[in-house]
């Protein structure tokens, strides 16, 4: 039997560096499919740093104090990239960053503005334990031709946020661009409720963009969005997957039921973009 694996800073490595490597490919999509929109990204003292638009959940980083010591002269280089495209700085911290950072953010102007559970599993041994859900629900992946009707679905799922709501319609024809991710629908006796996606990064498994229009909370659709991802990563490949869900919410407990491990609690950092 493999032998357990606990978080350490090379899990954290592993797990910040699959999520950064996603959205660069997204970001790199983005760019060919749509030139004018200005996404780019670049690494910075070990950090990656993403522009999707400036108010795009993308534009963030990933890593900062995690394969390089923090220092001012870096989070300086990172914030410039940003007030260059007039967007605000956000860092996503894992809690094995460099510790200097919870001395640096703060003199810098950082406010913690979001928690998020970053869970894990390996993938060598799934089982269906805790993975059953009604039989009116079906959950399977997508051809590029669905895609709009995705983003619809994630549209409705949104609805009380119609910026969040746009960008899931640009997120979805963006996705259906790329090699290295697959859409999934959840439906429910025919009609589509659910969304979610799978995203490959070094043999990891990066299970994202999971929502749920409203009526159909609570009903087995992201449960089963979850059962159908592991099996088509571990078909694929992966050793290990990874989910990010807000703490102590259904999205986490679901996760948990499938095998997952909370690995850490990651703060997102925010320094508005006209500090100066």
């Amino acid at each position: 039997m493999e032998s357990a694996r606990f978080c350490d800073l090379a899990l954290a490595r592993q797990l910040e560096g699959a999520e950064a490597a996603v959205n660069r490919a997204f970001v790199e999509t983005r760019a060919r499919i749509d030139p004018l929109c200005g996404a780019v990204w670049a690494s910075i003292e070990g950090a990656t740093a993403l522009f999707d638009g400036p108010a795009s959940p993308l534009t963030q980083t990933f890593g900062v104090g995690l394969y390089e010591p923090a220092s001012a002269a870096g989070l300086a280089a990172l914030e410039r990239f940003f007030a260059d495209r007039a967007a605000s700085t956000c860092h996503e911290i894992s809690p094995l960053a460099d510790p200097a950072l919870l001395d640096l953010l703060p003199r810098r102007g950082y406010v913690p503005v979001e928690l998020t559970s970053v869970l894990f599993r390996p993938l060598h041994a799934l089982s269906s334990a805790g993975a059953a859900v009604p039989a009116a629900v079906r959950a399977h992946a997508i051809e590029r031709a669905e895609s709009a009707r995705w983003g619809e679905v994630a549209a409705r799922a949104l609805g009380d946020d119609p910026a969040m709501a746009t960008f899931m319609l640009t997120f979805a024809r963006v996705t259906a661009e790329r090699a290295d991710a697959r859409m999934y629908l959840a439906e429910i006796d025919g009609e589509a409720v659910a969304t979610a996606t799978l995203c490959l990064a070094d043999r990891v498994a990066v299970l994202a963009a999971a929502s749920t229009v409203p009526s159909a909370r609570g009903r087995g659709a992201h449960a089963a969005l979850l059962a159908a991802r592991l099996e088509d990563a571990a078909a694929r490949g992966c050793d290990l997957a990874a989910i990010g869900a807000a703490p102590g919410s259904p999205s986490q407990r679901n996760a948990e039921r499938h095998g997952f491990r909370i690995a850490y609690t990651r703060i997102k950092w925010r320094r508005s973009s006209s500090e100066g």
